[in-house]
């Protein structure tokens, strides 16, 4: 059998990916085999492969394919989010640039229509791009988190809630989204470092004995002031305490008082305190009972008590406001200064804290907390990297209430009712109930309404490892599958979605969701900067599977894919990626590899599978697969899979391409079949070890080597065994004598290359290992293409030839015989190239002295600059050796 002459994955991956489906490769059902579950962080219905997924489903399909080829029972089931916020500002933003509508035209039924027409349209593009990298999912099982039963589940989880006292209505202060009209939560937000001032202002005192300054950021919050505040420290405010001042533009009198949060260093060390636009201020007005006023309103526009600037936009406000205290000399001066400002990550708009009456779940204290603390603590749930683990517990022991409500139409809507005449403000207005008429039961009335807001997409996800399971009904998977395996996800949602869901897990089905919880790395630009589109230093990979193949990116990413915590990925340029082109050669080189072996095994089929090895060099490279193996399944099962890429990446490139390929080529031209045998068993055996992360191209290859299936008993590569290592194939002594074999070849290969001499002659070697080089003479001289001589250690007998010390004695070429002007002539060429080497390190040198260089320089350039320094010292060191030689 022959492969083809270049391996082509974009028609390759397709069509053996559509075979994988056609076999039901990837369903599962509960049997006797121990289980394996993954249930995949569900992505946005309105997303589209980034880099961070193309990460984490390369880690998670690799794990999952070594677990099936172990004997596990897999399931790794698919799934998306609804992703309230997000998915309803993309319909929104289509509905305006289409229709000229805001949501408020349609009305909430009709708009909510249009979101699930919207869904079923473009809803599903990521789950087809999943497929494009080659995840082997079961998608019979594929999940939606608004799906019917997946909406029982939730109702069923919100009844144990509310009924047990974990929910409740009450007001907290809230990240507001101005353009959504809706709380969000902590991920939807996104900070920004950016240039902006302090204002110093002058309030003056009440009884006309000066003025105190106070610094600010947001100025037009001023008019909803209803204290100062010092530091009881600050003796430089202790004569002016329970002073009042009036304030500007007001005329209200505030008093000054002393909180022990007020820190002396910031601005002037008096602080404004306005309870209802600050979320310090708002705790430090409930302590002192100061009254709330609200002078910007749900729109980000100045309300009523803002007096003669209500209607103005906030910043719109913030100039006048500005303007009339410099105008009433009440400006005392304006200094730049750098902080966060928090944005809606949807709309854009800047955040406005604000406090608002909410629907809340209890956190600490409660049972379900303190369950969920102690799984982790006693090492029920592991958390890797393990400091992960302490970050949790951290959290979880500070943990403040859940605000579960939003403000959005899309969504899961609280399956709450109320009389329409109660006071919507009071717990005791609101029932819980599933449908309209079990509330108008329960209300004993038929004037009832459901609560506008909906659910926050988080407390859907917190059910996901049981909720796509088949809970609260069905409980066969659930009790297989449950609790899942791992858990591979992303730092930033430890607390939003990985604490809540042990939480609800522990709660509701007594058990840990899952065992391990992986944090994968985050994938940065070449800067170390978070990819975005804001920033335009986002790569898509879909663009990078269209250029190489799913394979190639796959095993770029899990050469990455350790316990650190941030991979660096350069852009694409000209049509070239660095990391996944070198990645792409790698495939070549298996497929180059491969096409060989099948090329010169002929006919030849195996008649058992185990090689019966007869040479040194048979022993060595079936030694090193088995250690390979070891260090595979090492990786994958620490979750080192770098570590296991680099085992594969050194095994196939150096053991097996550059030197058991090489040497088998003498014994193949002779027709030996022992070679065949080890050559087919181990092409068998690395592309087994491979096929988890880079499946296509390996299916592909062992798909058509001959007698691989029916040695197997099966169709397909991704249900073969994996190998593990067995002590069968273990050749110590073999690694030791190949290792004289592999230093000598090089050492003859170095001095021939290095002199420029020509091939065919003597090469000399005084060894202590005479019986080693003796018995693989011929694999040396092939290799070399130089005749063998060996003599005992300090012989003297290769005499002044060029000299190359090794381990295991010295090799030595004779010299070629040259006229003195021809050595002159060489000599003087060496000098030349060294003098110039010298002057461009001494430019070098002066640039790498430097510590502004490292500093100011953008890292690829100082990344060059070292590279050309190492390279010009190791030629420098060549031709210093070179001359001596001479």
């Amino acid at each position: 059998m022959e492969l083809s002459t270049r391996y082509e994955p974009q028609e390759a991956e397709a069509a053996i990916y559509a075979q994988w489906l056609a076999a039901n490769s990837f369903q599962a059902t509960p049997d006797s085999r121990p289980p394996y579950c993954i249930t995949i962080p569900p992505p946005n219905v309105t997303g589209a492969l980034h880099m961070g997924h193309a990460l984490n489903h390369t880690i998670m399909d690799t794990l999952g394919r070594w677990k099936r080829m172990l004997g596990f029972n897999v399931l790794i089931l698919p799934g998306t989010d609804h992703a309230g916020i997000a998915t309803q500002a993309v319909v929104e933003r289509k509905l305006k640039q289409e229709e000229r509508k805001t949501r408020y035209d349609l009305g909430r039924e009709a708009f909510t229509e249009k979101v699930w027409e919207w869904k079923e349209e473009y809803g599903n593009k990521i789950v087809s791009q999943m497929q494009r990298l080659g995840c082997g999912y079961d998608w019979s099982r594929l999940r939606f988190t608004m799906d019917e039963s997946y909406v029982e589940a939730i109702h069923t989880v919100f009844e144990k809630l509310y009924a047990d006292g974990y929910i409740y209505i009450g007001e907290r202060m809230v990240n507001w989204s101005p353009g959504f009209q809706s709380v969000i939560s902590d991920i939807e937000i996104d900070s920004r470092e950016e240039d902006g001032f302090l204002w110093h202002l002058r309030y003056p005192y009440s009884d006309g004995s000066g003025h105190i300054i106070v610094a600010t950021s947001r100025p037009e919050t001023m008019l909803g002031d209803t204290a100062v505040a010092v530091s009881p420290k600050d003796e430089r405010y202790k004569s002016v305490l329970g002073k009042t001042i009036t304030l500007p533009l007001v005329g209200r009198e505030v008093p000054i008082l002393a909180d022990d949060f007020v820190d002396p260093a910031f601005g002037t060390g008096a602080v404004k305190i306005t309870p209802f636009h600050d979320p310090n201020d708002y705790e430090m007005g409930n302590r002192h009972q100061l009254e709330r006023i609200e002078v910007i309103g749900p729109d980000a526009k100045m309300t009523e008590n803002a007096g003669v600037y209500a209607g103005l936009d906030r910043f719109e406000a913030r100039k006048q406001i500005v303007a009339d205290l410099e105008a009433l000399d009440l400006l005392e001066k304006i200094e730049p200064y750098r902080h966060t400002v928090p944005y809606c990550d949807r709309s854009g708009a800047v955040i406005e804290p604000r406090p608002s009456s909410q629907w809340f779940c209890k956190m600490g204290g409660t049972e379900m907390v303190n369950t969920s603390i102690e799984v982790v603590r006693d090492g029920s749930i592991r958390f890797l990297p393990e400091r992960y683990r302490e970050i949790y517990l951290r959290w979880m022991e500070n943990i403040r209430d859940w605000p579960i409500s939003r403000q959005l139409w899309w969504g899961h809507r609280l399956p709450v009712w109320r009389k329409t005449d109660s006071n919507p403000e009071e717990a005791g207005s609101w029932v819980f109930a599933r449908t309209k008429e079990e509330a108008e039961a329960t209300l004993d009335s038929t004037d009832v309404l459901q609560s506008d807001d909906v659910l926050d997409t988080w407390f859907s996800s917190a059910l996901w490892p049981f909720a796509t399971l088949g809970w609260p009904h069905t409980e066969t998977d659930l009790n297989y599958y449950y609790p899942t395996s791992l858990l591979s996800t992303a730092q930033e949602i430890l607390y939003l979605w990985v604490a809540r869901m042990i939480m609800t897990g522990e709660l509701f089905i007594g058990k840990k969701p899952f065992d391990d919880v992986y944090i994968h790395a985050t994938v940065l630009d070449e800067h170390g900067r978070r990819m975005s589109k804001s920033k335009g230093n986002g790569i898509d990979p879909v663009e990078l599977i269209d250029l190489y193949g799913a394979d190639a990116l796959r095993f770029a990413l899990a050469r990455e894919a350790g316990q650190r915590q941030d991979i660096r990925f350069k852009p694409v340029k000209a049509g070239k990626q660095e990391q996944v082109e070198q990645a792409r050669n790698f495939a070549n080189k298996i497929w180059n590899a491969s096409r060989f072996v099948m090329m010169n095994l002929g006919d030849f089929v195996p008649s058992q599978y185990d090689p019966r090895p007869e040479t040194l060099a048979d022993e060595w490279i079936i030694h090193r697969l088995n250690k390979t193996a070891h260090l595979v399944n090492d990786g994958f099962e620490t979750y080192n899979i770098d570590d296991a890429m680099r085992a594969l990446y050194s095994f196939v490139w150096d053991d097996f391409c550059d030197w058991y390929i090489e040497a088998s080529k003498p014994r193949l031209q002779a027709g030996e079949e022992s070679v065949k045998h080890v050559l087919w068993f181990v092409l068998n055996e690395t592309l087994r070890l491979l096929h988890p992360v880079m499946p296509h191209l390996t299916e592909v290859i062992w798909q058509e080597l001959p007698g691989a299936k029916e040695k197997a008993g099966v169709l397909f590569l991704t249900q073969a065994e994996f190998p593990t290592g067995d002590p069968a194939y273990s050749y110590p002594h073999a690694e030791a004598q190949w290792e004289v074999v592999q230093e000598i070849t090089t050492a003859i290969r170095n001095v021939q290359a290095v002199n420029n001499l020509k091939k065919g002659g003597e090469a000399l070697v005084e060894t202590t290992s005479p019986e080693v080089l003796e018995s693989n003479r011929s694999i040396i001289e092939f290799l070399t293409r130089f005749t063998l001589v060996l003599a005992p250690p300090l012989s003297g007998a290769g005499g002044d030839g060029y000299l190359q010390p090794t381990r295991f004695g010295d090799v030595r070429l004779p010299r070629p015989e040259v006229t003195a002007e021809e050595l002159a002539a060489e000599k003087l060429r060496i000098e030349s190239d060294l003098a110039k080497i010298l002057l461009d390190l001494v430019v070098l040198n002066k640039r790498l002295d430097d510590p502004s260089f490292a500093e100011r320089a953008p890292e690829a350039v100082v990344t060059k600059t070292r590279t050309q320094h190492a390279e010009l010292l190791e030629k420098q060191g060549k031709l210093t050796e070179r001359l001596a030689q001479l």
